[in-house]
């Protein structure tokens, strides 16, 4: 019981990392909602992907060995989105249960949410140009 409560409770700490800090003052409206709405595929509904803060743009995407990899390709600044830096290039690996494909994605840019400092992967959601 002691360890189902613990993986509980770092389960909950895990999926609130997401981050508000005023990111949002000049973004498109339809995509801030896209944001706030976007639900992490691999845990229960009312875990978010987290928001603008954790996301980057990973468009250089490939698998081998039957893997998924994008490289990041987010050369936007990231004090505006008030986020940590991640190099243009960085490999990020991708689970197979962090893809996402039941929204579209209105960024045009394939998207990792991510902590970087673990480089943990919430979610991935590949361009869909919708």
């Amino acid at each position: 019981m002691r360890y189902l409560i613990a993986v509980l409770i770092t389960l909950f700490v895990t999926s609130s990392s997401a981050r508000d800090l005023g990111q949002w003052e000049n973004s498109d409206p339809e995509v801030k909602k896209w944001y706030e709405t976007l639900m992490r595929p691999d845990m229960p509904p009312n875990f978010s992907c987290c928001g603008e803060a954790d996301a980057y743009w990973c468009d250089d995407i490939s698998v081998s060995e039957g893997k998924t990899y994008c490289a990041i390709t987010d050369d936007r600044d990231d004090a505006p989105l008030k986020r940590p830096h991640v190099p243009i290039g960085t490999k990020i690996f991708i689970p197979n249960e962090k893809l996402k494909w039941d929204r579209g994605n209105p960024t045009g840019h394939s998207i990792v949410f991510m902590h970087t400092s673990s480089s943990m992967v919430y979610c991935f959601v590949q361009n869909t140009g919708t």
